[in-house]
């Protein structure tokens, strides 16, 4: 007879046993019901039996009996933490000590009363620690949610030696991942370890959509990240709170909070990194590590490429298991609507920007023991400026206008300008120079006051002296120009109407022989004419008598 699942369930078998207890009270128990039971444990009809004398001789609780087991005292429980988990080096030091009895148990045992009163999880954490106990816990999956409804952001060091400038390194992946269709909408590769200038990047790129960028993007509700120093800093958190985007900061060692991104960060390293040359996790047969100094590396610019080309291929060709759809088909798929931010504020607010104003000076703005110079600041000299960069990139700056935050331009060091940037620069003050000379010249023409010659004694008469009609006509002339420069054509008010101007409803009749009609489709409609006076079709009272033929009363 096969045993039964419920064979060592005293749960279910306690319950069976009191099901025929009671109608054993009732006079109703028969010899099938026992066979039945017996059936269903795989058990004998005898061994049900004993079950229902156990229930009886225990007031009608069926209480089996249990072996006596060795079980952890709080010494040995203090020992096993001492030793780190180490059953063995425990139960020697227990056994030596005489804390184990006259008559010690078996090492068997012993580690078989380890394993049922500690977990797996506890074990592993007094072996490695907190980081070890985590990897047997548990976790809920977060709800899908809608495109832009989240993403999370993450560093990866790519697995990968590459050639950088003749040094080998590995570089480093920043990327934001979208949380609903795991579309990566943007990324930054480093050749060094990551900053937040890596994090402005990747977030630029991610916020963008269009062109180079894709159709992937826009302005997410939240971005989860780690503990790290570069995504908690204060630029990172301006720029994406200038949008309104959330920033859920995890606490650290928590990747099962972000476990999307940390699911592309695997998929990288175990569907690509193993073909390239210089792969770092490749298995070896000893325990040295030597360098080939002729093996051949990636340059940098190739494997940027071709994690440019996994990307795409993530984003297009990729299916993911459950959904059974590539993420660009969930990101195409779902109709949450879209908000793209202007890339000119995008630029703006994805910079670091510097607190206080700057002066601008003979020699450019000065910041950081460096002087920038710009065409723009030509003839600017003491105003104040606004100034923002990204982090470590100094060779160029943008600067702002400190009243009211108009953009002005790029500046670039003053050390490393180029020669063109330099030519630039005077070409500007050239142009700002030969305007100047013209409004000299002009201004010494118009001081200068001309006299009309005379032939007969007279008064001098000035040359410039217009006539009234010529003052109107330049006075006009004049605020045309004041208008035409201060014009926007988005607010420009249409002139008012004619005396004459009346719209005409094509839907009414119009009456009357004078009515406009429209004799082509270039001719514009007339006005309609009022209604004809009442005696407009009546004769005239007095018609003159008709003239007779001449020559018939001669």
């Amino acid at each position: 007879m096969a045993p039964s699942p419920h064979h060592r369930d005293e749960g279910v078998r306690r319950e069976a046993v009191r099901r025929l207890l009671f109608l054993a009270q009732n006079d109703r128990l028969h010899t099938e019901h026992i066979r039945t039971a017996a059936e269903a444990f795989g058990v004998t009809p005898r061994q049900v039996r004993r079950w229902i004398d156990n229930a009886r001789a225990h007031n009608g609780r069926y209480t089996p009996h249990r072996p006596s087991r060795f079980t952890l005292t709080p010494l040995m429980r203090d020992a096993i933490a001492r030793w780190c988990g180490n059953s063995a080096a425990a139960y020697r030091e227990l056994k030596q000590e005489g804390h184990l009895g006259a008559d010690p148990v078996s090492y068997a045992t012993f580690h078989r009363a380890v394993t049922a009163h500690y977990t797996p999880g506890f074990l592993a954490g007094l072996r490695g620690g907190e980081r070890a106990r985590r990897a047997f816990d548990i976790h809920f999956n977060r709800p899908p949610g809608h495109r832009n409804e989240a993403w999370e952001a993450d560093h990866v060091e790519a697995s990968v030696w590459v050639n950088v400038a003749g040094h080998r390194r590995k570089p480093w992946i920043t990327w934001f991942v979208d949380c609903a269709t795991d579309v990566i909408c943007g990324l930054c590769v480093s050749a060094q370890f990551p900053s937040r200038e890596n994090v402005l990047i990747a977030a630029r790129a991610a916020l963008q959509r269009g062109g180079e960028y894709g159709p992937f993007g826009g302005v997410p509700t939240l971005v989860r990240v780690d503990g790290g120093k570069d995504f908690l800093c204060e630029s990172v958190e301006a720029a994406l709170g200038v949008f309104g985007v959330r920033r859920i900061d995890l606490p650290p060692y928590s990747p099962w909070l972000k476990g999307t991104v940390e699911a592309v960060n695997k998929a990288i390293k175990q569907t690509r990194f193993p073909s390239l040359p210089g792969y770092s996790e490749a298995p070896s047969t000893s325990r040295r590590t030597r360098i080939d100094p002729d093996e051949q590396l990636l340059t940098y610019k190739a494997f940027v490429r071709i994690v440019l080309d996994w990307v795409h291929d993530w984003n297009y060709n990729h299916v993911l298991a459950q959904q059974r759809r590539t993420p660009s088909q969930l990101w195409h798929d779902d109709l949450t609507p879209i908000y793209d931010v202007d890339p000119a504020e995008l630029h703006t607010y994805t910079l670091e920007a510097l607190r206080r104003p700057l002066t601008i000076n003979d020699d450019g703005v000065h910041w950081g023991n460096r002087r920038y110079v710009a065409p723009f600041m030509q003839g600017c000299k003491g105003d104040k400026v606004l100034l923002r960069y990204m982090p470590h990139h100094y060779r160029h700056v943008e600067l702002y206008d400190a009243k009211d935050g108009r953009y002005l331009g790029q500046a670039t060091l003053q050390n490393a300008a180029t020669d063109e940037e330099r030519h630039e620069t005077r070409r500007a003050a050239d142009r700002q120079a030969s305007q100047l000379r013209t409004a000299l010249k002009k201004a010494e023409r118009q001081r200068k006051e001309r006299f009309e010659g005379d032939t007969t004694p007279t008064n001098p008469r000035p040359v410039t002296e217009l006539t009234t009609e010529q003052a109107a006509q330049l006075l006009e002339n004049r605020r045309d120009e004041t208008r035409a420069s201060e014009a926007r054509p988005d607010l420009a008010p249409l002139p008012e109407p004619t005396a004459s101007w009346q719209p005409v409803d094509h839907d009414d009749t119009q009456h009357g022989p004078a009515a406009s009609t429209n004799n082509g489709p270039g001719d514009i409609p007339l006005p309609t004419l009022p209604d004809p006076s009442p005696s407009w079709h009546q004769p005239d009272p007095d018609p003159p008598p008709p003239e007779e033929p001449p020559g018939e009363h001669d």
